[in-house]
């Protein structure tokens, strides 16, 4: 399983601020485990087996945390998302982060109400935290690495001192661009983070 750039769509340091990928989805590499059992007790292989599957569990415990520091940033936001989003349509959170997002949103509100808007004037007692709370920047710039050869991407819409700039993105390419530009392809995996 190639952890390193799978991984880091999700980086805190504002790569995406948008989340990408589910953790049922990084999972499947630790199936490899099941493969140490069946190998010669003392053999090379195996302790270099171990802890690369160790690294993975670590790369995969700081996606998480990722994740979950970028549901607590932007909760309302991502909730809305969820909200709207079609059927059939697959979730960009699991069950367990889905529920953790309702009960922290819950628990915020409950905050509020209890801490500071029951001691002000009742109409002042509302609070929307979808408008509150930022949304995540989609303008900000991202590297990425080209999966599928990719033609005609609108990199910046038409303005008035220019025209409409396109590109083709070749398979295996690098390219730094904007996020919003690009976020259908990095869900359907024709790009990835990096």
């Amino acid at each position: 399983m190639a952890a390193g750039p799978a991984l880091r769509e999700l980086d805190s340091d504002g790569s995406s601020e948008e989340l990408v990928l589910t953790p049922a989805q990084l999972l499947g590499g630790l199936e490899q485990e099941s493969n140490l059992k069946r190998a010669k007790h003392g053999d090379l292989k195996v302790s270099i087996h171990r802890m690369e599957i160790e690294r993975i569990r670590y790369v995969l415990s700081s996606y998480l945390r990722c994740r979950l520091a970028k549901i607590e940033k932007f909760f309302p936001h991502i909730l809305e998302k969820e909200k709207s989003r079609a059927e059939g349509e697959p979730s960009i959170l699991s069950p367990e982060e889905f529920a953790f997002a309702k009960e922290y949103m819950a628990n915020t509100e409950t905050y509020l109400k209890n801490m500071a808007l029951k001691h002000m004037p009742p109409n002042l007692q509302k609070v929307d935290l979808l408008r509150l709370v930022p949304k995540p920047n989609l303008d900000a710039f991202v590297f990425l690495r080209v999966q599928e050869r990719q033609e005609n991407i609108l990199v910046e819409p038409e303005t008035d001192e220019q025209r409409e700039y396109v590109i083709d993105l070749e398979e295996g390419s690098q390219h730094l661009i904007r996020y919003k530009t690009i976020a259908p392809l990095v869900a359907s995996g024709a790009v990835q983070l990096i």
